[in-house]
């Protein structure tokens, strides 16, 4: 079940506006070797490997770096139930929209992202590593006030972020399948998901909050009275 959470984690940031920009972004550029389908088929997958192995290794980086220092460790062993309610409660509350926020983002100019991916599916790795780490505010509330608390809270959590980072990439594999199957008409249904994501957002957003207040009231309101 965890493993399912951290793939709709990724598939919910993906879908959303601008990770889901990148992702068209992503398809527009790989639709351009369409003469050679195969080649479209493995440069989506480079292109997701690349998005997978970056989330790894961030998630991968920060949960190994808290869980190593004893205090720290000690302190999340204690109080983790704690701060998930109050974390589930505000990330739920940014996916409706009642909070927001802006973050800088890392990127690249035009020309080198389509040098990078008319390189094959090297260019289409890297291409994958720099959309991945051009955190959104929706991504970026998935991935450290979402993904990260859970894989904290789990023995497996190590594993999380590379499951998170293939939900992101999925899309891309998918329309690059449909591609070298000779489906032309990937843009309608590009169109077709991203009508679906202001829905899928709100209800996660509205499961997180629920979810957050059973933390609240089972690890804090209780405990007070």
């Amino acid at each position: 079940m965890i493993f399912i959470s951290a793939l709709w984690l990724g598939i919910l940031a993906s879908i959303s506006p601008c990770p889901l920009a990148s992702n068209i972004e992503a398809v527009s550029f790989l639709s351009k070797k369409i003469t050679r389908p195969k080649i479209v088929l493995s440069t989506g997958m480079a292109y997701t490997l690349g998005r997978m192995i970056s989330y790894a290794l961030v998630g991968s980086i920060i949960v190994m770096s808290l869980v190593s220092v004893p205090i720290v460790a000690n302190f999340l062993q204690k109080y983790m139930n704690r701060i998930m309610g109050p974390i589930l409660l505000i990330v739920g509350f940014f996916l409706l929209d009642i909070i927001r926020f802006n973050i800088p983002r890392i990127s690249c100019s035009q020309r080198t992202k389509e040098s990078m991916a008319n390189s094959g599916a090297k260019g289409a790795f890297t291409l994958g590593v720099i959309f991945a780490l051009s955190f959104c505010p929706i991504s970026a509330a998935l991935f450290f006030g979402s993904l990260i608390p859970m894989a904290l809270n789990n023995s497996c959590g190590i594993a999380l972020p590379f499951i998170y980072g293939l939900g992101t990439g999925l899309p891309v594999v998918v329309f690059s399948l449909g591609i070298a199957l000779g489906v032309k008409s990937f843009s309608y249904w590009f169109s077709k998901v991203k009508q679906f994501e202001p829905y899928a957002r709100k209800v996660t957003g509205g499961i997180f909050i629920l979810v957050g207040l059973y933390y609240i009231w089972a690890y804090i309101l209780v405990g007070m009275f």
